[in-house]
């Protein structure tokens, strides 16, 4: 253009621009055509404020109470099965959790020790959250294992398992690269605003006690549910005479713990085989004649760290695949062999799974260390 007007002299700026614009006139709406006489809103976001927008790290991100929690008697520690490549079995998961909440089961820990969260991607461990949310929780509280030794990491999947609808949180205390006891106030104290929480006291794998003015400080958030602790009856009844909601995290101490030390229930391991023995040492009562008659299976489920001995006692029911993500490997054929005796002992009706146990063979188990 600026060539054209430099060669012929002749022709106007107007007269160049003019060709160019258009003749059409600008579209004029008829006088009130355009009112609206409402301002229109999804459905879903009339009922519920702010229902589609994002969620944000200090918002309460469930709407289950935390009174809902701190009621529960019997929480499994729920096992996650494998297939023969490593990846989770999903139909053996499910009958599984069937088995726990027809057995009365109230509560699972998704994805805590005894279910390899150690083991697991956070992409993995979030999606089986959601999984048993989505199958599974309208019938059971379902409290995902998102502690890390690391607080942002801890925030992050947090917020996550949140995100896809678990009921409460699971947190330890930072381990190996340990802290200060502030510094344990603070890590729990930022994820307690997001959501019910039940803190996990375990030194044993820690390597660091979470020790009582910690619980005690934390404890006036309201989002705090209670401990579960496994540093014995006698601490248990302490917190308990000062109003901390506990769950015995010991299967060996919980019947005591629940009926001489005034625990609110267990977080078990055990009623991943026996769900209906557990929950009738939760819910009738003492007695001691059947808590004596389940010792040796507990003895024998943690002879070597949980959760080698119940991997193995599954598989040998028929109820997983013997199948191993390393560096965790079953128990040796003679422990194989005493599990064969317990279940006799115990009756095979009391455990979960139809088909008769089993003494495998080494040959039998899948140990895989990539997948």
């Amino acid at each position: 253009m600026a060539a054209l007007l430099t060669t012929n002299p002749i022709l106007s700026s107007t007269d160049v621009v003019a060709p160019l614009r258009s003749p059409l006139k600008p579209f004029r709406p008829a006088p009130d055509s355009c009112l609206r006489t409402t301002r229109w809103r999804s459905p879903k976001a009339a009922v519920i404020p702010n229902f589609h927008l994002p969620m944000r790290s200090l918002e309460v991100k469930n709407r289950t109470s935390v009174d809902d929690i701190k009621g529960l008697r019997l929480i499994t520690a729920i096992k996650t099965p494998y297939l023969p490549d490593g990846r989770f079995d999903l139909e053996a998961y499910d009958s599984l959790m069937h088995m726990q909440i027809v057995n009365g089961a109230e509560g699972v820990i998704v994805g805590g020790t005894t279910g390899e969260g150690q083991l697991m991607s956070w992409d993995e461990h979030i999606m089986l959250i959601g999984h048993t949310v989505n199958c599974f929780g309208a019938s059971v509280k379902v409290i995902g294992n998102t502690g890390s030794n690391s607080t942002r990491e801890a925030i992050h999947a947090t917020e996550q398992g949140f995100a896809v609808g678990m009921h409460a949180a699971l947190h330890i205390n930072p381990y190996y690269g340990k802290t200060s006891m502030q510094g344990m106030v603070s890590h729990f104290e930022t994820i307690l605003s997001m959501g019910p929480t039940i803190i996990y006291n375990v030194p044993s794998r820690t390597g660091q006690d979470i020790p009582p003015p910690v619980i005690h400080t934390v404890s006036a958030n309201p989002n705090m549910a209670g401990v579960k602790e496994c540093m014995g009856n006698d601490r248990i009844k302490d917190y308990v005479n000062k109003g901390v909601v506990i769950w015995s995290g010991n299967d060996d101490e919980c019947h005591d713990a629940r009926w001489a030390s005034g625990a609110t229930g267990v977080i078990s391991v055990a009623s991943n085989l026996v769900p209906g023995l557990m929950h009738e040492i939760m819910f009738q009562g003492k007695n001691p004649l059947l808590n004596s008659k389940l010792m040796p299976l507990i003895k024998w489920l943690f002879q070597e760290p949980n959760p080698i001995g119940l991997n193995t006692a599954l598989a040998q029911l028929g109820v997983i695949r013997p199948v191993f993500r390393l560096p965790y490997v079953p128990l040796p054929l003679a422990r194989r062999l005493e599990f064969v005796g317990i279940v006799e002992a115990l009756g095979r009706e009391n455990f979960v799974g139809e088909k008769d146990v089993e003494v495998l063979d080494d040959d039998d188990f899948v140990l895989v260390g990539r997948y």
